[in-house]
């Protein structure tokens, strides 16, 4: 089992930060990949955290662990193995990670995930963090989450093992902003089930919006032209603005 700084020091090499021009500190993002890994989309992402003035830091968590697309679609798509509670010492190691590099300000600070990555996120913020071993991290009770400021949930998962999907309220959450991104032609959870999961964190003191979308699970990336999956131009530019407004206003 990792502790945080180990844990840290193996997904640092595999990711990838992005800065706007200036000399920084930068506020920050932390962007969390969906099951398909990172993909052009979540650069895209990136890019317009940049014109917002944020830092971005993609963290890709299968390439960090040796695991190709191919592996994680068939594992981790699927749920076999390293689900949300599992990937959130990810997002914990992340955050205390990135809050020690010298372009960050650690007091303005935002995490995004996509599905999986999403999923990943609630299921951190869902924890109580007062125990070792917790998300899988020897000392996730010393993790610090102060300065994160924001939560952009795109699509997340909600379904079976998701520690949000009974909407018992999280242990925290008090002053955290959260931009939810809902499709109603979401095939992996209905809109129901969507603020049912989001009223965990309304109830801890979190302030929750959402955008309705008439799309389908994972429409902004592009390339998908299935019936359950399926690429929306126009919703994907408008889901960037989106971002990028929501940052400037944590």
């Amino acid at each position: 089992m990792d502790d945080l700084v180990e844990r840290w020091r193996r997904l640092a090499p595999a990711a990838e930060l992005l800065t706007p021009a200036g000399r920084g500190p930068f506020p920050l993002v932390i962007l969390f990949h969906g099951c398909g890994g990172v993909r052009d989309h979540i650069r895209a992402y990136a890019r317009a955290a940049a014109e917002s003035g944020w830092a971005s830091l993609i963290v890709d968590s299968f390439e960090a662990r040796g695991w190709n697309r191919r592996f994680a679609q068939v594992a981790v798509c699927t749920g076999l193995i390293f689900r949300g509670r599992r990937r959130a010492g990810d997002v914990l190691a992340a955050v205390c990670g990135a809050r020690r590099l010298p372009l960050v300000d650690p007091s303005r600070m935002a995490v995004a995930g996509w599905s999986h990555g999403a999923w990943a996120i609630m299921d951190l913020w869902a924890q109580p963090l007062t125990r070792r071993g917790e998300v899988r991290l020897s000392d996730a009770d010393t993790g610090r989450l102060d300065g994160v400021r924001g939560a952009f949930l795109a699509y997340p998962y909600v379904g079976v093992a998701s520690a949000s999907r009974g909407g018992r309220p999280w242990p925290r959450g008090e002053g955290l902003k959260i931009l939810s991104v809902v499709p109603r032609r979401d095939h992996m959870a209905s809109v129901r089930r969507h603020l049912r999961a989001l009223a965990s964190a309304i109830s801890a003191g979190a302030e929750a919006s959402i955008w309705s979308v008439d799309a389908t699970h994972a429409f902004d990336e592009p390339g998908l032209k299935g019936r359950l999956l399926a690429y929306d131009e126009t919703l994907s530019l408008e889901a960037r603005d989106r971002f990028k407004a929501f940052l400037k206003d944590l």
